[in-house]
């Protein structure tokens, strides 16, 4: 039987993450966003709360929540800033290649530390060279003896700046592409790791992003994650599991235009009556319902393959391509029933368009996302 009811569990969870988003996030998401800063005090209490790495197993320490959970946390904390929202939760995309590659030991160890205190991971994969295209990765790794010495560097790397320890992907030879990637754990104190300048970007100011080097790394076999042959297939469905989380994002910041939208339109007069008697507005915010609640149900779907085992990674790439693009379109429609006051600062929607651009670019292009679906599609 189809049921889209929520549990009385889901309902508590979707509450205490909304109540965080409007009480410690968006009261500080203007200046994080005006000075490019990460609130980690804000982390800290969001981790002390149990909103942050949510599907870590039990037996690591973690709640064992599902994906389903976990994007519905995302959701909510995105609607106060999907800055923030970013640099929190990408633990998961830090964690998961552990979930789904690591053995007991690398559990134990990496899964813990993340339970057992406040602290960020970063996922590295994407390179100067080598965004969308992860088979043309080249950071290269080489055996020696019974290490492994990395050399290279990693760019666009979420909590870089603060990451304790990185999952680092490494060829040991670029042309060998899909077929000579590895994976890595990489703790961050370890000899030749240094982290280099901050992004000063254009949305999602308030998540850290920096680049990372590694100049003659030396990692211990105990922290091989994936051989060479095995990383390739381990990011891609690090990706597929988490893409989801994306339209969780892009469904978060909608609702806040949608909600912003409409407290506006209700209170700005034209032509001696509220912008929202006007038709063409209440198309625009019409079509920002829509878009919402359209990807609500994919990033729902997607997630709630994921935790009940059915494969079919196509709606993870479904639900991020329509849920980014449709934020971004959202988010200028919401701009324009602001008129000139949303071009400006002093309004929220100006931050929340400058937000959403980048939903349509990491973790997989939109572009790349449509590639995907329509090879999926034609192949049927």
């Amino acid at each position: 039987m189809l049921d889209f009811s929520l549990s009385d569990e889901h309902k508590s969870l979707i509450e205490t993450a909304k109540r965080f988003a409007r009480e410690r996030i968006m009261p500080v998401s203007a200046e994080c966003d005006r000075e490019s800063r990460f609130p980690i005090d804000v982390f800290k209490e969001a981790w002390e709360i149990g909103l942050i790495n949510p599907t870590v197993p039990v037996e690591y320490g973690g709640s064992g929540m599902g994906e389903l959970e976990n994007t519905l946390i995302t959701e909510q904390l995105a609607y106060g800033c999907t800055g923030i929202q970013t640099s929190m939760l990408a633990n998961g995309l830090a964690l998961t290649p552990i979930k789904l590659g690591g053995n007991d030991a690398q559990k134990k160890e990496y899964l813990g530390r993340l339970t057992a205190e406040p602290i960020l991971a970063s996922y590295c994969t994407t390179e100067p060279a080598a965004g969308s295209d992860v088979a043309g990765l080249q950071t290269r790794f080489e055996q020696k003896g019974d290490d492994y010495v990395i050399n290279g560097q990693k760019c666009w790397i979420t909590n870089a700046s603060h990451a304790n320890f990185y999952v680092v992907f490494a060829t040991e030879d670029p042309a060998k592409r899909h077929r000579g990637i590895a994976a890595f754990i990489v703790d961050r104190d370890l000899p030749g790791v240094k982290v280099g300048k901050h992004e000063d970007k254009l949305g999602q100011r308030a998540s850290d992003t920096a680049v990372v080097h590694f100049e003659e790394v030396v990692v211990k076999k105990e922290n091989l994650l994936a051989p060479a042959g095995q990383g390739f297939k381990l990011a891609m469905e690090t990706f597929n599991q988490t893409r989801p989380d994306i339209a969780a994002s892009a469904t978060g910041l909608m609702q806040r235009c949608l909600d912003e939208s409409v407290a506006y339109a209700k209170e700005r007069k034209t032509f001696g009556v509220p912008i929202a008697e006007h038709q063409m507005v209440q198309a625009m915010i019409a079509e920002m319902a829509i878009r919402t609640e359209a990807t609500r149900l994919l990033y729902m779907k997607a997630a709630w393959n994921l935790d009940n085992g059915v494969r079919d990674p196509i709606v993870s790439s479904y639900a991020k391509a329509y849920g980014a693009d449709s934020s971004m379109q959202t988010e200028i429609d919401a701009v324009q029933v602001f008129g000139g006051n949303g071009y400006v600062k002093e309004y929220p929607v100006e931050k929340l368009m400058r937000d959403a651009k980048v939903l349509q670019i990491y973790e997989g292009t939109s572009q790349i996302q449509r590639l995907v679906i329509a090879k999926n599609v034609l192949s049927r």
